[in-house]
């Protein structure tokens, strides 16, 4: 059985009259690279700044690393987050930015720094100094923050947001690596699903505060895979004829015009042979896949309903 390294079960926050996180369930295992999908205030951020300390919650729990409450304080220790970003300084190099945090953090072994750099590729720009880096060496310079303390967790807080296309992809290239050769856990959030899809294994999917699904890769893939999309405005008529009359039981309703289904055997004439005969008015019958964006906002769609 795969360990456990963070569970939330309800977690909850509020301020005043608004809802930030509503009752959040979620699991990461040991050696996930889990991937918090949502739109800018989705409640991503709130869910990092409470497992991190940096926010209490209002309701609800967590565990790290098995762990909750008072005793989950000592295992923070091994956690590396990347939440609100360390202030650098401009004029040090990015040898001594991390020299200076390794002294606020009581680290004694410099030498953890050359190790976090060589992690990261920032070891032949060491000594350069921190405003003459690019977005993206930026990025990865705070990534070496995060993985000083030899973390088995490190969570950051859309860490390729403003990168370009080469940025991303040296970015992700840096977290398999650390989580290949150093089995470290990721929690990554994004509001790009495209560019966290090629590098996550699981997912959550939040919005406004409320968890609408947790899955894997392939379940995603699944999700996403090859359908039959049927418009009417008559759904509920037409989800009775489809499962008592052709037993077509896997299949979705999206909205109050649209049913996504599955079922392997299911062939477009036969559904439009049956619907029609039963006085079903259809507005378009065909096949299609899902795009990822699309997935999330039909998820968006059936929480709304």
């Amino acid at each position: 059985m795969r360990e456990i390294v963070l569970q939330t079960r309800q977690l909850t926050k509020r301020y005043q009259n608004f809802t930030a996180l509503d009752h959040a369930d979620m699991t990461v295992y040991r050696g996930d690279i889990y991937g918090l999908i949502g739109r800018n205030g989705a409640g991503k951020t709130t869910i990092m700044k409470i497992v991190t300390g940096l926010t209490e919650a209002s309701g609800g729990e967590f565990e790290i690393f098995g762990k909750k409450g008072a005793a989950a304080e000592k295992e923070k220790r091994r956690i590396g987050c990347l939440v609100e970003n360390p202030a650098f300084f401009g004029n040090l190099s990015a040898y001594q930015n991390l020299r200076y945090y390794c002294y606020q953090k009581g680290i004694t072994d410099l030498s953890q720094i050359d190790t976090a750099l060589e992690l990261v590729n920032l070891n032949e720009v060491r000594n350069k100094k921190f405003h003459k880096f690019s977005l993206g060496m930026k990025q990865r310079l705070g990534i070496a923050f995060a993985v000083l303390d030899n973390p088995d967790l490190i969570i950051l807080d859309e860490p390729i947001n403003g990168l370009d296309p080469i940025g991303i992809s040296e970015l992700r290239d840096t977290f398999q690596r650390l989580n290949r050769e150093r089995g470290i856990t990721f929690i990554i959030s994004s509001h790009i699903l495209s560019e966290l899809y090629a590098v996550a294994e699981r997912f959550l999917f939040i919005d406004k505060g409320n968890v609408l699904k947790e899955l894997t890769r392939q379940e995603l893939d699944a999700e996403c895979s090859r359908c039959l999309i049927l418009k009417t405005s008559q759904v509920k008529e037409a989800a009775v004829l489809l499962e008592s009359v052709l037993h077509l039981s896997d299949y979705k309703v999206i909205d109050e015009e649209e049913i996504r289904i599955y079922d392997k055997d299911a062939k477009p004439e036969d559904i439009n042979k049956i619907l029609i005969k039963n006085n079903i008015t259809i507005s378009g019958i065909y096949e299609s896949g899902i795009s990822l964006e699309d997935y999330f906002k039909s998820l968006v769609k059936e929480a709304a309903l």
